[in-house]
């Protein structure tokens, strides 16, 4: 029990400390974003070489904030620094170090209890072909609108054209107290979106093809509270019907 309640203490004052001050750039708004920094420490995630996944997810991540803060987003990263947070869950008694991870994301999630979350994350294929960010979402309709809205910016900036995805078995989209996506930035094995996302000027456009979604969905719907089933078609119409429009 003093576990548990140490988690929560820790997980509280993140949130209040992430939080920034209100800026000029946007009226205040209430939305409270949470960024997820995947992987770190002894979880390297995906790698190429000498680069590894966890940190360009920080490195990103970073960006993301400064970008989303200076905006007037109120916002948290539940890690600024390479460090594993299945080392600071000790409530769940499991061997499994990755479940241990997930599982202390989510709960952090859960107490900051924020408006939206954000994954960020790094592909890899066998096809060194393959190429582009692809975002996975919840089956829900805001996560699926969210979903929509971040793919179709970050298309526009890699020149790709994918589509969203149905995440049903990722376990950090397996809840229903935000809308929640994952963020798949490129593919490390891929030349083109290795070399985006490991410059300053790459990280600087994928943060701000992230920022530009997010303002879109709150402008589009302001706040949602999370439905259990998706209308794809619904959603569907009022994407294509804003990107005609742009």
């Amino acid at each position: 029990m003093r576990n548990k309640i140490l988690v929560l203490i820790t997980a509280a004052l993140l949130a209040i400390s992430s939080y920034p001050s209100r800026t000029s750039a946007l009226p205040f708004t209430s939305i409270q974003i949470l960024i997820d920094v995947g992987h770190g420490g002894v979880d390297s995630g995906t790698t190429y070489g000498t680069l590894h996944e966890k940190d360009i997810n920080l490195q990103v991540a970073k960006e993301l904030y400064r970008q989303l803060t200076e905006a007037g987003f109120k916002t948290a990263l539940n890690r600024s620094e390479d460090i594993a947070l299945s080392d600071d869950n000790r409530w769940l008694k499991i061997r499994s170090r990755h479940l241990r991870d997930l599982a202390q994301r989510r709960n952090l999630a859960q107490v900051i209890d924020p408006q939206m979350m954000l994954s960020l994350h790094v592909n890899w294929s066998t096809d060194s072909k393959r190429r582009g960010p692809l975002v996975l979402y919840q089956t829900n309709e805001q996560s699926y609108m969210l979903a929509q809205l971040l793919q179709n910016s970050l298309n526009r900036y890699a020149g790709t054209k994918h589509k969203p995805v149905k995440g049903k078995t990722y376990y950090m989209l397996r809840h229903n107290y935000c809308p929640s996506v994952i963020i798949e930035m490129g593919f490390i094995s891929n030349a083109q979106d290795r070399a985006e996302m490991t410059s300053p000027a790459g990280q600087k456009k994928i943060a701000q093809a992230i920022r530009e979604a997010v303002s879109e969905y709150v402008t589009l719907t302001g706040e949602m509270t999370v439905e259990q089933k998706v209308e794809e078609s619904l959603w569907q119409d009022l994407v294509d019907r804003l990107e005609n429009h742009f």
